[in-house]
């Protein structure tokens, strides 16, 4: 991570923004019943600095005023645009280009899903390489132009991860983060120290390794042709980001191509996550069904030599650990409280107990908070950072035995044939409910 760092200090995105090499970028951003960040994302889009990009929105049969909104906010007219591609997607009704912004097109559909979206985006994409983000997310400035480094230095590369951070609590003006601050509510301060510790320990970790398996559909480049040669997004999961990537890896080792799939901790996308608990709640439960699903529909890959390290050691432990460890943590929780009350539980048990299941998970978040002030100090006021500080203590007692439960319910819900996104309370990003 230290070391990526200053490597970066070599990369002027500037000197990279003024290059003609440059490949052109699509951004393709689903939206369904989006019409309160609709907007205001759509002109963080237009601000990115980029030499060649262009904007398509896909309008997934909303039936709120989505559409409306865009179309006032952007004088938005029919337009032809030929198809690139034929994915199999819902039917698109029209297209629109604006007519103050040339690079930005809506795509209007029936609605069939995000992948589904995500895939009829694709077909009208014209450039080699798009970024699929949502539309409730804001993209920073030179976010595409770090982002796109990894194909300029090895055309091997076929995916690209960036992190993804809380935008709750931050000053957001026309688009844009005007300054970072901490949520004021818990559970999303909370979730700003779950999304530090999985991206820099996660992802920057499985980047060492060459074995990414997962993308955040929030915010990733991928090269549209390999996109399309496996088959675009899956419309039969709720993990159509994780299990695109996985599918690549599996086609593309199968196929004997040499590929890359690559994360960079520094580009960023600004996203308001859940903050009342039913809401959290049905996210995790979403996530946990779209990782299961992706596990099990792969799980050929599993300790499978045919597929290097991916399949030797990220795919296992995505597979037990990820997928049905929630089950083993949640009945060690259920355990400990059981052999407390009888009495069985000795006082060196206890502490071991302790020091395993908590100590090392405080650990590793408090690493992350000191990996985050020592890179990017995105958190530059003191009392935010110690509340960073703080937040592992409190995360230890309760939170995480909800979202283990959470988890869990998931496995559940996968395992009873459940494919429902789940409805999510949307909150501008001029919302004060932080």
């Amino acid at each position: 991570m230290l070391r990526y760092h200053r490597r970066m200090g070599a990369y002027v995105s500037e000197t990279a923004l003024g290059a003609d090499a440059l490949p052109p970028i699509t951004l393709i951003a689903p939206a369904h019943n989006e019409e309160a960040t609709c907007v205001s994302s759509v002109r963080a889009f237009l601000s990115t600095e980029y030499p060649s990009f262009e904007i398509l929105v896909v309008n997934d049969g909303s039936t709120d005023n989505t559409l409306d909104r865009l179309q006032e906010a952007f004088d938005l007219q029919p337009t032809a645009r030929p198809p690139t591609s034929s994915l199999p997607t819902e039917s698109v009704r029209q297209v629109y280009q604006s007519q103050t912004h040339p690079n930005l097109w809506v795509l209007d559909k029936e609605n069939g899903g995000k992948a589904d979206a995500l895939n009829a985006g694709i077909n009208f994409c014209d450039s080699p390489l798009f970024c699929a983000v949502d539309a409730d997310t804001l993209v920073e400035g030179n976010g595409l132009a770090r982002m796109v480094r990894p194909f300029l230095e090895e055309t091997a590369t076929v995916a690209v991860g960036g992190i993804v951070r809380v935008a709750n609590g931050c000053t957001i003006r026309a688009g844009r983060v005007q300054e970072v601050s901490m949520p004021t509510k818990w559970l999303p301060k909370l979730q700003v120290l779950e999304y530090l510790r999985a991206f820099y320990f996660g992802r920057v970790g499985w980047d060492a390794l060459g074995a990414m398996l997962i993308i955040s559909g929030a915010f990733g480049l991928f090269r549209r042709e390999t996109a399309v040669r496996v088959g675009g997004y899956a419309t039969d999961t709720v993990g159509e980001d994780m299990e695109l990537v996985v599918r690549m890896h599996r086609r593309l080792r199968e196929a004997g191509q040499d590929y890359r799939v690559r994360f960079v901790p520094d580009p960023v996308a600004w996203t308001k996550v859940p903050s009342t608990l039913q809401d959290l709640g049905r996210q995790r439960d979403r996530w946990q069904r779209g990782l299961a699903d992706s596990m099990i529909r792969h799980q050929q890959m599993l300790l499978n030599p045919r597929y290097g390290t991916v399949g030797m050691l990220a795919y296992p432990f995505f597979y037990m650990l990820e997928t049905f460890g929630p089950i083993l943590e949640l009945m060690g929780y259920i355990t400990f409280v059981v052999a407390l009350i009888s009495g069985t539980l000795s006082g060196p048990f206890m502490l071991a107990f302790f020091l395993v299941a908590f100590m090392l998970g405080m650990a590793l978040s408090l690493s992350a908070v000191t990996l985050e002030e020592l890179t990017f100090r995105r958190y530059e006021k003191t009392a935010d950072f110690a509340q960073l500080l703080f937040l592992p203590v409190v995360e230890t007692f309760g939170y995480r035995q909800l979202n283990a439960w959470w988890r869990v319910r998931g496995l559940w819900s996968y395992f009873r044939g459940n494919k429902e996104w789940g409805a999510m309370e949307r909150a501008g990003f001029d919302s004060p409910d932080d």
